[in-house]
């Protein structure tokens, strides 16, 4: 059997590939329990922490990062709604060629895409976090591979040269860093700002953020515990013994909960009326403060989720902003093309040379009125559009055979009021004048109606319009066909505008207008007795 090898060059071992090599283990390494050293945690501490995650420890960071999102709401909103949104687009796959090998390899892949959907969001932890690995499990049926369920891994178990960098590498049992088993793992990284992908993740820029908003929170708390009750003061005699101070000191403590104290006659208690110093307000003007920065981070923006007077009207698919949003998935796209597609194909097809090609995106929203008055405006001029193309354009399938289709209600031709009472043999005679008549063609929709004095002075000075408009009209229709989507035709169209030369056609369209309004002051065609 050949030997098959990964998008880095690594031999595959197919002996490994249905066996779990990253799961966890209590006693080990691997320990699915984690720390909390988000508890207590200082800026000195933050500082200490995200020094050691680009040094090569990358532990306290990471378990950080996961308390942020349990203890944050705002933050773990956010940053869902990204992972969602990007998790719920579109996802096609396109065949390399139309070759009978290469539209097998993309059928093997369409098949697999109810395996892929629900690990999205899971891979997708790289965007806190700057990396995610999850593990493949392949399973064979007769002899065709495919993956059988993709599990989500604590990063936790992963790390990252000092020196270098590169990763992540397995943490084995014996503690030391084991590079991936090929075609076992998708990695992906978050490539939100250059450099290491530890340092790339959303957590690291938001962990400051939600440090001095912990700080406001815990004053803020304080503070509404006990506003509006006034400062108790309890007065004790020198002779009071510790055991004294300390009745005094629970009797003082119990008043703002119990409302009720007794103390010895000995000791003394005194109220002193609360009043506010400064603004209350702060606490929460500086709480949303640094949400919004979250926001922005995170999302791009804050129209969606900040309240009161800035609340957002964005659209719901803009609840993260279109450029991030494009930029996730096409990260996401390039990480399963390498790790899940090519070993795919390659297990089940051998060692081709091109793959299908995943995507995931979001269809674009087709301007159908635009789209509409341009088929109306060109059609007639001659452009040929497929009809399969502009229903999927639209959105609507293609009819089956023998379906009844909508169609346009044949156009009932109106005649003019003096041909409505003229008698049969009159309309004839009509007819045959205008067939007659020297000089006179008339087509379109006015066929069959005995020409007048313009038409007599059109065709004098047009004669054949044709060759005059050819030049204009042309260069549009050969646009039309190349272009891919309206937008991309507009955009030529204003160029080409610029190299046309109506010159020809205006001057033949002058003179006719000069002959007419020449004859119209001669009296010529007037039918007035």
């Amino acid at each position: 059997m050949a030997t098959l090898y990964d998008a880095h060059g690594n031999a595959i071992r197919r002996d490994v590939l249905t066996e779990e090599l990253a799961g966890p283990s209590v006693t080990g390494v691997r320990s699915p329990l984690a720390g909390h050293p988000a508890q207590g945690i200082t800026p000195e501490g933050i500082t200490s922490l995200l020094l050691a995650a680009e040094q090569g420890d990358e532990q306290a960071y990471l378990e950080l990062a996961e308390e942020m999102e349990e203890k944050d709401l705002h933050y773990r909103a956010v940053l869902a709604t990204r992972k969602l949104q990007v998790s719920g687009l579109d996802i096609t796959v396109e065949a390399a060629s139309d070759d009978k090998a290469d539209v097998r390899a993309a059928d093997l892949v369409r098949d697999c895409l109810d395996t892929v959907r629900p690990a999205l969001f899971d891979i997708l932890d790289a965007v806190g976090k700057g990396f995610s690995v999850s593990e493949i499990f392949w399973e064979t049926e007769g002899s065709q591979w495919r993956p059988s369920r993709i599990e989500w891994r604590d990063p936790r178990w992963f790390g990252f040269e000092a020196t270098t960098g590169r990763g992540p590498y397995l943490r084995g049992e014996s503690g030391l860093l084991e590079p991936l088993a090929p075609a076992k793992f998708i990695v992906h990284t978050c490539k939100s700002k250059s450099g290491l992908p530890i340092r790339g993740g959303l957590a690291r820029a938001a962990a400051w953020a939600w440090l001095f908003k912990n700080f406001d929170l815990k004053s803020w708390v304080i503070f509404a515990e006990v506003y509006g009750h006034p400062l108790r003061v309890g007065k004790y005699g020198s002779s009071a013994t510790e055991s004294d101070k300390q009745t005094l000191l629970r009797a003082v403590r119990n008043i703002s909960a119990d409302h009720a104290a007794i103390v010895p006659d000995s000791m003394l208690l005194e109220f002193v009326d609360a009043k506010a110093q400064g603004n209350a307000q702060v606490f929460e003007k500086l709480a949303e403060y640094l949400d919004r920065q979250i926001s922005k981070l995170v999302l791009g923006q804050t129209g969606t989720t900040d309240t009161g007077s800035r609340v957002g009207t964005a659209d719901a698919h803009e609840r993260v902003r279109s450029d991030i949003e494009q930029s996730d998935a096409e990260q996401l796209a390039a990480t399963l093309n390498r790790d899940l597609v090519q070993p795919l194909v390659r297990l089940n097809l051998g060692p081709v040379g091109v793959f299908p090609r995943l995507k995931i995106f979001r269809p674009e929203q087709e301007d159908l009125e635009r789209m509409t008055a341009a088929l109306s405006a060109l059609v007639p001029l001659g452009l040929k559009v497929g009809m399969s193309e502009v229903r999927d354009r639209l959105g609507y399938p293609d009819p089956d055979a023998g379906e009844e289709c909508l169609a346009a209600s044949p156009a009932t031709p109106v005649p003019a009021p003096e041909e409505a009472t003229q008698p049969p043999e009159e309309k004839e005679n009509a007819s045959t004048r205008a067939a007659h008549s020297a000089g006179s063609v008339i087509v379109g929709p006015h066929a069959g109606v005995e020409p007048d004095w313009i038409d007599g002075i059109v065709n004098e000075e047009l004669g054949d319009w044709r060759p005059l408009a050819e030049p204009l009209i042309q260069p549009v229709l050969d646009l039309a066909e190349k272009c891919n989507s309206f937008a991309e035709f507009e955009t030529g169209l204003a160029r080409l505008a610029a190299t046309l030369d109506p010159a020809a056609l205006a001057l033949a369209l002058g003179r006719s207008m000069f002959m007419a309004r020449y004859m119209a002051e001669r009296g010529e065609g007037d039918d007035t007795p």
